[in-house]
């Protein structure tokens, strides 16, 4: 169970701005939604986010993380609004299930030691056919995990930080084991917060569209749409007034005097998501201070606003124009 959050103020918020996550009204819903899909061997990412739009009538939609086309799995598609903020909640890594194929008969014993070498920070120099600039990096391998042998065939679980290449893993576990070694198969079963046992497929958002369609009962397409707040888990939040939320629309800094809640734990420079007292997230910010000094702090800036999602006017103007604190 969560720690309770360090109480600055308590405030009443109104009802006749904004809305709870998941009372929002269906255009509102869309433009701050997500949807954790599992994505078909075959389409590209690029084509699977066309088909969502299209099917959804929408504009804007982005994805965490490209698959290429033969690769399945978890593909957390944003929708309108929420694609501004992508690249925030995608910060804690990805988990593969990966079949490697040997290309010599090789000793269980110098398997299991050569994958243990690959924990930790690796060199990676990206494909030619990459979404990236090809340049050597550095990404972490948290671990890896052996599910199963089977003769030349290694079926592996990697827990790795975003950005890192299966397949050039594989080739160089091989290149290590002296035998030669490539990716036959990959499915993603994590990315971020969102994971493969929440996933749905094209097939489900368009029986949903349909039935809404048929019936006028959104509930289904809630169901596999769901608020861009329930990504946020793993992110500190600081609870706002409502005064204060316009001003941060418009991009200005939190001030201590808009601060009612604080997540306990909160070090200076770390990122933190800035919520209504409807739960409704607003944006994200660096805090300038810990925890427990913006609970002391009674002036001055406890955050600085880096990428919002709720669009100005959503709350009353509260502030003076040239005044830059939340």
């Amino acid at each position: 169970m969560s720690e309770k959050p360090l109480v600055r103020d308590e405030e009443q918020t109104s009802p006749r701005h904004g809305w709870a996550p998941a009372a929002r009204p269906l255009k509102e819903y869309l433009e701050t939604g997500v949807i954790n899909l599992d994505k078909p061997p075959g389409p590209s990412s690029h084509e699977v986010v066309a088909w969502v739009k299209r099917l959804l009538a929408i504009e804007r939609a982005g994805h965490g993380g490209t698959l290429d086309p033969k690769v399945s799995g978890v593909l957390p598609v944003t929708l309108g609004r929420s694609t501004r903020i992508i690249s925030f909640i995608m910060k804690s890594g990805k988990e593969y299930v990966c079949l490697m194929e040997l290309h010599d008969d090789v000793r269980r014993e110098d398997l299991d030691k050569t994958i243990k070498e690959f924990v930790g920070p690796v060199y990676q120099l990206p494909p030619v056919r990459s979404a990236v600039k090809r340049a050597l990096r550095v990404r972490t391998i948290y671990s890896i995990r052996i599910l199963e042998v089977s003769k030349r065939f290694v079926l592996m679980r990697v827990d790795c930080e975003a950005g890192t290449y299966i397949r050039k893993l594989c080739h160089d576990i091989g290149e290590v084991l002296g035998c030669g070694a490539h990716m036959r198969e990959l499915r993603r079963i994590r990315a971020g917060p969102f994971k493969e046992d929440s996933c749905v497929t094209l097939h489900d958002l368009l029986d949903s569209i349909t039935y809404m369609k048929g019936t006028g009962d959104e509930s289904m397409l809630r169901q596999i749409v769901v608020p861009i707040e329930d990504a946020l888990k793993g992110y500190p939040k600081i609870q706002v007034r409502d005064s204060a939320v316009d001003a941060l629309c418009h991009g200005a800094s939190l001030a201590s005097p808009g601060v009612l809640k604080i997540d306990r734990g909160i070090k200076s420079g770390d990122t933190v998501s800035m919520m209504t007292l409807k739960g409704e997230l607003v944006g994200f910010g660096r805090a300038m201070l810990s925890s427990e000094e913006m609970l002391k702090s009674d002036h001055g800036i406890v955050a600085k606003t880096e990428r919002t999602v709720m669009d100005p006017g959503t709350y009353p103007k509260g502030w003076k124009a040239n005044d830059s604190r939340g």
